[in-house]
């Protein structure tokens, strides 16, 4: 019946096309349904794949984190390097469990990531926590003895072998789902042959029912669904038909779901690949030229640079690492600040720029032939876990398409955990690059410490020797031991009656002093009243006879100073003063004192300073000026003609080895003297050191002096801790030779009292011109005078009215003070110290709690001149300090100063 039936063309024309829509859209169903089980399995490599990996890494990481924060922790103590450890262990079990998830469908690995996890667990209990424990503890010979053993290194041993048999696997695995998928594709273009073949053959009925047009666009549309059949899958291929019906519009549908599948696929296969490219890299700055020679040919790229985050707070900088195609070797800017430039605006914000149409600029791409300047710059930032951990750079000679920003994004999270896990690594790395160290160094110290137990060993053996030997001579040695004891009795006492005699003998000194001193003060300030002849009552020859009376006082207080020195240096009294000496000023200072001396015998002055001398020594330099000054006084005085040199270099290494060994440094100065006098027998090269001793101690001899000049030099040139050489012919000359050495460890004891005393005798140096200003300063001054002894008061008196001071006398402290009740406007108080009934401390003591007299100026005159009178002047109230004999210049230029500071207040 059906065969009877006539169908006009209309109907067989609307059958066919229904009948052939019907065949098309089945196949478009099926194609549609393979392409996205294609689709799935591609995400299931690239995804589900790639997220095992990354937690495969992420518990390695963890364990490695762990065992390293925890060995960082027992070598340094330090709380902080147990935040990766605490971090560690609280984050692989929930690795593990999503890791576990992912891989159900596979038993074999989830048995071996079982015993991953009892190995972690295993070491965790036998390693890390005990370990933790004996540090916390402070137990590091259990710590050693741990380490010795080492059972923990079996399970991270272990524990690595697991995870590179996991990755193996695991890469296995995914080379599988590649090759299932590629059987699958295989059955798609099969499939699609089929379909092909049906649809052909239901073509071929219905080209007996429909017009040659209908069949010739179904041809073509055919002929192109067989030629994309035909390509294994080629997505690329469209559809072109030039028809307005609605197998155009089947046509351009198919083309746009073909147009995003190829997207598709070709960002997913893109992103395979840079996935797989970190593999077993485990440096930055590898990976970052990797990725851009990988990203840059995929977008099309010219010119690529990759900038990586470093510094911590204000000083994160972004840091180019590589380049790609880059031409000079200043190619792109080296860094940038957060929100400096586009690269550091990218990082703060965390945001993509695309630039089309770029204007003129300096960067260039260039090539062996041309040079071309880039229409289109694109920046991205990577991230992990929400911080920017780099940014990339590309320019393009054409523009960046929203396929290559679909790229970027997808790539832009797992890149950012590769470079976190290759900085990570680069760091456990570098701890347990030093951390080897430190167990070498361990290693070392224990076979030393295992010698030194086996030394000890037989040291113990030879003391049980000794001991044993000991015990038979311990009842010799007590015997011994009981003599010795009254021996040492003996040598107390003796040595008791010493000190009180060096006591004695310093008290005497002392005393002796202050006898001498006071009848000398009176010569001496009566003969320079005579020899300045004011009133020029004296004759020409009676000023000669006051000047060599004067000259000859001075002669003996030089004396008693000599005596006085040698006393304190025999009685250990003598403090050194160690400052910084200006090494230039000495031969000023020495060429002021001894040219006149040279100019008035005749004789030639040189000095001569080495230009490597240092300018400064420390040494106490009023004692280095006191040897020079003795040693040139003695060249003068037994030279009658040629010349005297003195001469400053640095010592001699060898000759500094041979005297001063304890001062090899270098530091150490040789002064010489060196004179064309009498010389000195070899005989008698050592005598003159010792006090009293001449090379001419006849009672004849042809030069004065006492002896104790060479003497003092030596025992102050010992106490500097140098020494002096001699070297000498008879009628040829001698050279001293001092060798000083810079004391710059000694203490500075005395140094503030030096200042005082040099900022007095400053202000009592004070030039002559102001003397007339002097006069008229003193004049009216009422003056009270506290002296017992008759010849000092009648010699003070006279010099203080030849000023026109007003004087007043009192004999004792106490005649002092009554005189004060009656009359308190005096100006100025000169108080002696040594006094009967009420000596000058105690006087001055109170004169101070009076407040009428709390400002007067009182200066202290003491003939004593120990160590200490100074000190005990000042705080019994002295404005200030001046030893008998007085120099009457230095006196009155003391007056002056208090006088004067006096009317300024």
């Amino acid at each position: 019946m059906l065969r009877e039936m006539r169908l006009n063309i209309r109907s067989k024309i609307a059958i066919g096309y229904f009948l052939i829509i019907c065949c098309l859209g089945v196949s478009i169903v099926v194609v549609t349904d393979r392409i996205a089980s294609l689709q799935e399995e591609i995400e299931t490599i690239t995804s589900h794949d790639i997220e095992v990996h990354n937690l495969i890494a992420t518990i390695r990481y963890n364990a490695i984190s762990m065992e390293s924060s925890q060995r960082g922790f027992i070598m340094t103590g330090d709380e902080a390097y147990l935040k990766p450890y605490i971090d560690g262990k609280a984050q692989w079990e929930a690795n593990y469990n999503s890791l576990y998830q992912l891989i159900s469908n596979n038993p074999s690995t989830q048995k071996e990531l079982e015993e991953i996890k009892l190995t972690i667990r295993n070491w965790i209990a036998t390693a890390g926590e005990p370990t933790i424990l004996l540090r916390k503890q402070n137990k590091t010979p259990e710590i050693i003895k741990f380490y010795t053993e080492d059972n923990g290194k079996k399970s991270i041993d272990e524990l690595r072998e697991h995870f590179e048999s996991l990755s193996n696997k695991q890469m296995e695995w995914t080379k599988m789902h590649i090759l299932e998928l590629d059987n699958r594709n295989k059955l798609l273009t099969v499939s699609l042959y089929v379909m092909l073949l049906i649809v052909t053959a239901v073509a071929f009925l219905i080209v007996s029912f429909v017009s040659g047009s209908i069949v010739k666009t179904i041809k073509q549309v055919v002929k192109t669904i067989t030629e994309i059949a035909s390509a294994g899958g080629d997505l690329t291929t469209r559809i072109e038909v030039k028809t307005k019906d609605e197998i155009k519009d089947l046509a351009e549908a198919t083309n746009k779901l073909l147009t995003s599948l190829e997207m598709q696929n070709w960002i997913q296969t893109k992103l395979a690949e840079v996935a797989t490219m970190n593999q077993g890299i485990n440096d930055l700055n590898t990976l970052a030229q990797s990725f851009l020679m990988k990203i840059a040919p995929i977008l099309n790229a010219t010119h690529g640079l990759f900038y990586i985050r470093k510094g911590l707070g204000g000083k994160e900088q972004l840091v180019k690492i590589a380049s790609y195609a880059s031409y000079g070797d200043d190619a792109g800017r080296s860094s940038f600040r957060l929100g400096e430039g586009l690269i550091g605006q990218c990082a703060l914000e965390k945001r993509t720029f695309l630039l089309n149409q770029l204007p003129g600029h300096d960067v260039m791409i260039t090539s062996g032939l041309a040079q071309a300047a880039p229409q289109s710059i694109l920046i991205v930032p990577i991230e992990f876990e929400g911080k920017v951990e780099a940014v990339v750079e590309f320019a393009s000679l054409e523009s960046f398409t929203s396929q290559h920003l679909k790229l970027l994004e997808q790539i832009e999270g797992h890149f950012g955990v590769a470079i976190n896990n290759i900085a990570g690594r680069m760091e456990v790395e570098r701890l347990l690059s030093e951390y080897q160290v430190l167990a070498e160094d361990l290693q070392a110290q224990t076979e030393e410490l295992q010698t030194q137990s086996e030394e000890l060993q037989m040291q113990q053996e030879e003391m049980r020797m000794t001991t044993e030997h000991l015990e038979e001579q311990n009842l010799y040695a007590e015997q011994k031991t009981k003599e010795l004891e009254k021996a040492k009795k003996e040598l107390e006492i003796y040595s008791e009656e010493l000190k009180q005699s060096s006591q004695y003998k310093t008290n005497f000194l002392a005393n002796m002093s202050h006898e001498l001193r006071t009848p000398l003060n009176s010569i001496l300030i009566l003969s320079q009243l005579l020899s300045e002849n004011e009133n020029r009552t004296l004759s020409p020859e009676e000023e000669g006879y006051a000047r060599v009376i004067h000259t000859s006082g001075n002669d003996l207080l030089t004396l008693i100073d000599d005596i006085l020195d040698l006393s304190k240096v025999e009685a250990g009294k003598i403090t050194l003063t160690v400052d910084e000496v200006n090494v230039t000023e000495i031969p000023v200072h020495m060429k002021l004192s001894f040219d006149p001396i040279a100019e008035k015998n005749g004789l030639s002055f040189y000095v001569f300073v080495e230009s490597d001398v240092p300018d400064l020594l420390h040494t106490d330099g009023q004692r280095l000026q006191q040897i020079l000054k003795n040693l040139l006084s003695n060249a003068f005085k037994f030279t009658d003609k040629g010349s005297v040199t003195l001469k400053i270099q640095n010592a001699d290494p060898h000759k500094i080895k041979e005297l001063l060994p304890s001062h090899d440094t270098g530091d150490v100065l040789a002064i010489s003297v060196t004179d064309t006098g009498i010389g000195i027998p070899s005989n008698k090269q050592q005598l003159i050191f010792e006090a009293f001793q001449q090379v001419d101690g006849n009672t004849n001899r042809q030069y004065g002096g006492t002896g104790l000049g060479l003497s003092i030099c030596h025992e102050f040139t010992r106490l500097l801790g140098g020494c002096i050489v001699l070297e000498s012919r008879p009628n040829e000359g001698s050279t001293f030779t001092l060798y000083i050495p810079s004391m710059q460890n000694r203490g500075k004891e005395l140094l503030a009292t030096a200042h005082q005393e040099a900022a007095a005798t400053a202000s009592l140096s004070m030039p002559a011109e102001s003397s007339s200003t002097g006069c008229s300063l003193f004049a009216g001054k009422k003056v009270l005078l506290v002296e017992d002894d008759a010849r000092n008061v009648y010699a003070i008196v006279k010099a203080l009215e030849q000023k026109a001071f007003v004087v007043k006398v009192a004999n004792n402290g106490k005649q002092c003070l009554e005189i004060l009740q009656e009359e308190s406007d005096f100006d100025l108080v000169l108080m002696d110290i040594m006094m009967p009934v009420m000596d000058g401390y105690e006087a001055m003591r109170i004169i101070r709690q009076d407040p009428v007299m709390k400002e007067t100026p009182v200066i202290a005159l003491t003939a004593k001149a120990m160590k200490s009178d100074r000190e005990k002047c000042l705080e019994a109230g002295a404005s200030d300090y001046i030893s008998k004999p007085l120099n009457m210049d230095q006196l009155f230029s003391l007056i002056r100063v208090w006088l004067t500071k006096q009317v300024g207040n």
